[in-house]
């Protein structure tokens, strides 16, 4: 449909942030002042307790002010991305987070330079100072870290020139790179990309899987040596970088910045080493459903339960959303309830040139924002769950906290998210009495614990192999890339799947190599999420108080920290080891439906 076609019921309001384009700019003027106003402070920056205050202060308000420009056009671009008028003022916000890193590059060094004795002075002589104390503190951790001035302002000078390898490859994947054609399950020739393959190998044809599965990686296959020059220069600049300022390694410069112990990523991998049986389970009710002889890579994202006819108007989606959250006490669905109805939050029908798939923005003094695509679906009940539980912990974080201490990070970023897709998914189970729409709803279950849990460690345990090869001297081409990849496909499938030799050529395709010891953060959410759940539903009351209050930490406190306060301790491996057994029990589920 068309966007004047649908009801403003259905839109989002983004009026609530500017109510006219004059507004807008006037706002976009101020912010470029403020940007030289920041600029201006590096001198006088750190004279008095109240100089540091001021220069905090001023960041904090650019930023927030940055943040609104940003959303009121990166939402209307979304919602619209032919409109070129949007798109370009999303590039004009873009360039003023750029802005605002060129005119505050001063800031972190001089808090870090600051002497013990002086900072604690300045908090007793100037106490509103203490509201910036804990931002403070989190700058002054890299103090060991640091270089000197020259080497600092030479590594900042560098930075826009860093990461290149990770546009490189985008570029070539999705632009240049050409798959060829396969023959779809109605015998038509398809294009196929990086995009149809996915549903391609969800499908119930496993010719057409097959074909897929090869096809794509053919090609890969004859760029393996591009793509590892590629990951290569990718790995060797962020070893080189943690080298620089004396980490011991380029994951413990990462998880540095997350506020984590590499302990807890390697913690994360033993666990899952140790509980292999569990996805070996996973893959040998897979080859019994499907009714296979053997069990192929091209098999592995077949659907064990079809598609559910049954549809939920979007109401119907709401309220069965707000029945879900009500565990989560009244101040939890009221708020979201008039979200979602009163107050704007979410665009929810898919419309002509709208952005596709879902999320939640926001934060700091923008209300919660939440783009669907809604087809009626139970998948796409899910996903409100899901995005709800984002905007939900963005509502909580920014009510009550400062606004320099709202933004939470991404270590805990989709707790929240996916404590509300398994209560939904444990209330559907509970009050269903159809064992169609019950298996269908503990296959996605087992899916997102197989693709969350054990494929994201897999990643990560990947990963960190690559960047221990480069530490160690060597260098990441194609052949060596595919060997360590095969075999470590070999451990995580276990001899109950075919491992055809095509799979050695996947790390090819996986942008998240590029992220910088990401993927972890995928699988502890789970665990926390899953723990989280699981003392909800048996605690009741008691335990959510405990669990809004992390949900209102923000980044106030460490992440780890924050979780602690919903009682959930991700440096014990007992976390992870319970969402483990949580995912064995799902399975088991399954199969007495079965």
């Amino acid at each position: 449909m068309k966007r004047s076609e649908i009801e403003n019921k259905y839109k989002w309001n983004t009026d609530l942030i500017y109510s006219s384009m004059d507004a807008f700019n006037a706002d976009f003027e101020k912010a470029g002042q403020m940007l030289k106003d920041l600029a201006g402070k590096e001198n006088v920056m750190c004279h008095s307790a109240k100089d540091l205050y001021d220069t905090l202060e001023l960041m904090t308000k650019t930023e927030m002010l940055i943040l609104r420009l940003y959303h009121y056009a990166h939402l209307n671009s979304d919602v619209d991305t032919a409109d070129n008028g949007f798109l370009a003022l999303s590039g004009k916000c873009e360039n003023l987070f750029n802005e605002m890193g060129a005119a505050s590059y001063f800031v972190a060094p001089k808090m870090i330079a600051l002497e013990d004795d002086t900072l604690n002075a300045w908090y007793a002589e100037f106490p509103k100072l203490e509201e910036y104390r804990r931002n403070i503190d989190a700058e002054r951790r890299y103090k060991p870290f640091m270089l000197d001035d020259n080497g600092e302002k030479l590594l900042a000078q560098m930075h826009m020139c860093l990461g290149s390898q990770e546009t490189a490859r985008d570029v070539f994947s999705y632009a240049d790179l050409k798959f060829g054609d396969i023959t779809d399950a109605e015998g038509n020739t398809v294009a196929l990309n990086d995009t149809n393959y996915i549903p391609f190998m969800m499908g119930n044809d496993r010719g057409v899987r097959k074909s897929a599965f090869t096809t794509l990686y053919a090609t890969y296959k004859q760029f393996a040596n591009t793509y590892a020059a590629l990951l290569n220069g990718y790995v060797k600049e962020k070893t080189t970088l943690a080298k620089i300022r004396k980490f011991p390694n380029s994951l413990e410069a990462s998880v540095f910045a997350d506020e984590v112990p590499a302990t807890i990523y390697n913690n994360l991998i033993e666990s899952v080493n140790k509980n292999m049986q569990v996805i070996y389970d996973y893959y040998a009710l897979k080859k019994k459903v499907l009714g296979v002889d053997e069990l192929h890579m091209y098999d592995i994202y077949a659907p064990l339960v079809g598609e559910i006819d049954d549809k939920y108007t979007y109401e119907q989606a709401v309220e069965t959303v707000l029945d879900t959250v009500k565990i989560l006490g009244d101040d939890y669905a009221s708020v979201l309830e008039d979200g979602i109805k009163n107050r704007g939050w979410i665009d929810v029908f898919p419309t002509e040139n709208k952005k596709g798939g879902a999320y939640s923005s926001g934060g700091g003094e923008i209300q919660p924002y939440i783009l669907l695509n809604y087809t009626e679906t139970l998948n796409d009940i899910s996903t409100l769950a899901h995005e709800a539980g984002h905007s939900m912990h963005t509502y909580f974080s920014s009510k009550n906290n400062l606004p320099q201490q709202t933004g939470y990070t991404i270590f805990v970023a989709e707790v929240a998210s996916t404590v509300n897709e398994l209560l939904l998914a444990h209330k559907l189970l509970r009050e269903s009495d159809d064992k169609t729409q019950k298996r269908y709803i503990l296959n996605q279950l087992m899916e997102t614990y197989k693709g969350t849990l054990y494929r994201q460690t897999m990643f990560a345990e990947f990963e960190k192999q690559m960047h221990e090869l480069v530490e160690a001297g060597e260098v990441l081409t194609g052949d060596l890339l595919s060997e360590k990849y095969y075999a470590i496909n070999q451990k995580y499938f276990g001899e109950g799947v075919v491992l055809d030799k095509e799979i050695q050529y996947e790390w090819e395709r996986i942008p998240h190599f590029y992220y910088n010891f990401y993927v972890y953060k995928y699988a502890t959410c789970i665990s926390a999420a899953s723990a989280i759940v699981k003392r909800i539903e048996t605690e009741g009351e008691a335990y959510v108080k405990k669990y809004i209050g992390f949900l209102s930490c923000g980044g106030s406190k460490t992440p780890l920290d924050s979780l602690k306060v919903a009682e959930i301790d991700m440096t014990s491996p007992d976390v992870v080891n319970a969402a483990i057994e949580d995912f064995a029990n799902v399975i088991k589920q399954f199969e007495e439906l079965l």
